[in-house]
């Protein structure tokens, strides 16, 4: 059994953000993100429409491993605007999406762990990135029993890919993932994050 974290544990802050553990009342958030075409295009989906924004909502308010598997939201600390997400979740590879029913609250999902942000694209280029992937591989650290932390870019997406070599990740190849053949995948074990 896994014990689960304090609410004030799952509140995680860098300098300029504050993530808090993503909520059905976060909606429109997800829907800003999910249906833009250019935020997603990167993410090698098609845009959400909001129905299926809406559809997915209790699936990605999911918390596993006693709150340390999931989505954060992600806001301004100054202003409170929301302005993207950050993920811990179970990496697909033969499936499309994550595989949602492994994120149980008493374990951890039986798959690599992969963190992932998602910025609302006005936000891009200001280093949001980073301090999101930042935090996310220090919360992995230092709250989970992982001991490699995983991230997944598409082939073309150089600015992500530089974020996360910013972060201490290796470049592992291009390898299966979502079902497709051409993702460029990323790896921190535990011992490179506290060398």
């Amino acid at each position: 059994m896994i014990a689960p974290l304090s609410e004030a544990d799952q509140i995680l802050e860098t300098d300029r953000l504050r993530l808090t553990p993503l909520k059905l009342e976060d909606i429109d958030l997800s829907m800003a993100l999910l249906t833009d075409p250019e935020g997603m295009r990167y993410v090698d989906w098609e845009p959400s429409t909001p129905d299926a924004v809406r559809a997915h909502m209790p699936d990605a308010v999911r918390k596993g491993a006693g709150g340390r598997i999931g989505i954060w939201a992600v806001a301004l600390k100054d202003t409170g605007e929301m302005i993207g997400d950050a993920v811990m979740l179970p990496m697909p590879i033969e499936t499309e999406d994550t595989e949602w029913d492994t994120i149980v609250p008493d374990r951890y999902p039986d798959a690599h762990i992969e963190t992932g942000y998602l910025l609302k694209p006005e936000f891009w280029g200001k280093g949001y990135a980073t301090e999101i992937c930042t935090r996310m591989i220090r919360f992995g650290f230092e709250m989970t029993d992982l001991d490699a932390i995983y991230a997944t870019t598409d082939p073309e997406n150089a600015a992500s890919q530089n974020v996360l070599r910013k972060c201490g990740m290796a470049y592992l190849g291009q390898h299966r993932a979502y079902a497709w053949d051409d993702v460029s995948w990323f790896k921190i074990t535990g011992q490179d994050w506290s060398a």
